[in-house]
């Protein structure tokens, strides 16, 4: 290889680096499992995987969760 091509290839890689880095900050996202369901990345190390009417049932909970949240707000702990 040239020293072009090199140098090309260098930035190449720099620029998909900083792509994957960014991806990970970027927050969440979700994709449909192979059984069906819907996984959720980017709360931790392993994606949230339900199915479709385990997350209907969270959605409709969410005005009962954060209140509990914030009722509860001195025993939690909050992951940095």
């Amino acid at each position: 290889m040239s020293d072009s091509e090199l140098q090309a290839e260098l930035e190449r890689l720099r620029a998909e680096n900083a792509r994957l880095k960014n991806k990970g900050a970027g927050g969440l996202s979700l994709k449909v499992s192979e059984k069906g369901a819907v996984s959720l990345y980017g709360m931790g190390r392993f994606p949230v995987t339900l199915y479709k009417e385990q997350w209907l049932r969270i959605l409709a909970s969410a005005p009962e969760i954060e209140t509990f949240i914030r009722e509860n707000d001195s025993k939690l702990k909050a992951k940095e």
